[in-house]
């Protein structure tokens, strides 16, 4: 199973890889979807590339959690529960990542591509972008209606902590990031993207993917002592609809993406990429899924990687090897 699976990552690695050289094409554009290779390489060049993973975990190696929930689109874990906005009911769910046992956790927030987890002294916080209302959401652990902490949003979709004071928002209409304060004041940090999606910050690094174009499929910039940012650089060309990202505890930056209509989790060690940036070939293929694309996905502490097809009630898991990149060789 594993050998066909690998023959059929490299073909379709071969028909795709030309796509890296090819002219960015305007927003939408379905040939550059199409033509782009979602991260695969071969289980020999995986192996000489890689410690702790031998091979792509493949569907039959999914656990299958379910949990009661139809529609969920974001996910965030946290503190050994699950968190989801399901689009169908604008209800967030708590999912017990152990069980499956599944509560209503809060009404109100209508959808949500991306939530975060914050913890507080009285317990924590969820945020929540939601581009159907065009609001960050704020909710926290006694449960009561969402606050709205900013309003008039174009489209947010991803979203990571800045400082203190201030969140990064992707806004897939506006192409753009911005800054956004708890109050709802708000800044242009970088415009002119390819409909930007997930966003995870890791110290003074700040990554993004361009879920519109395969070329840009994952940038970043970095947020400097005196409060600018810098210009955005590539990190990872060659992927896509990049969704979701994930920068977990043994380093790694994983990610979301598609290879044709099926799911793939991907990862890189971000800090080897900082420099001329790393094509689709450089991805560590973690998990090539059944399951239709674009993937939710999010880490435990203990790195278990729990993915689902947003507006599908099933629920995946995975535990992923525990050992850190060695990064720079």
């Amino acid at each position: 199973m594993r050998i066909l699976a690998a023959i059929c990552l490299f073909a379709l690695s071969m028909l795709s890889i030309a796509q890296e050289a090819a002219p960015d094409a305007p927003h939408g554009d379905r040939g550059e979807q199409e033509e782009a290779h979602a991260g695969a390489a071969t289980e020999e060049t995986a192996n000489a590339r890689r410690s702790g993973l031998e091979s792509p975990f493949l569907q039959s190696d999914l656990e299958l959690m379910v949990g009661n929930v139809q529609r969920p689109n974001g996910l965030v874990w946290y503190d050994g529960a699950l968190y989801t906005v399901c689009n169908g009911d604008w209800t967030v769910y708590k999912i017990d990542d152990r069980s499956g046992e599944t509560v209503t956790f809060v009404f109100g927030v209508r959808d949500g591509n991306n939530i975060i987890a914050e913890a507080t002294e009285s317990g924590f916080d969820l945020w929540a972008p939601d581009p159907d209302t065009g609001t960050l959401w704020k909710l926290d652990q006694r449960r009561e209606a969402p606050v709205g902490m900013a309003t008039e949003l174009a489209a947010p979709w991803g979203i990571t902590r800045l400082d203190d004071e201030r969140f990064l928002l992707t806004d897939t209409r506006t192409n753009s990031i911005m800054t956004v304060r708890a109050a709802g004041e708000r800044e242009t940090a970088h415009s002119q993207l390819r409909a930007p999606t997930g966003i995870a910050r890791h110290e003074d690094k700040i990554y993004f993917a361009n879920g519109g174009s395969a070329r840009r499929g994952i940038e970043y910039f970095e947020y400097r002592d005196d409060g600018s940012f810098t210009e955005v650089k590539p990190l990872v060309s060659g992927l896509q609809n990049t969704t979701n990202l994930v920068m977990a505890a043994d380093g790694y930056l994983y990610f979301s993406y598609a290879l044709g209509t099926r799911g793939v989790v991907g990862r890189v060690d971000p800090i080897r990429c900082l420099d001329e940036g790393c094509g689709n070939l450089d991805v560590e293929m973690v998990v090539f899924s059944d399951i239709p694309a674009p993937l939710a996905i999010t880490l435990s502490d203990d790195l278990r990687l729990f993915l689902h097809s947003r507006y599908r009630p099933e629920f995946y898991w995975v535990q992923l090897p525990t050992e850190p990149p060695e990064s720079g060789n």
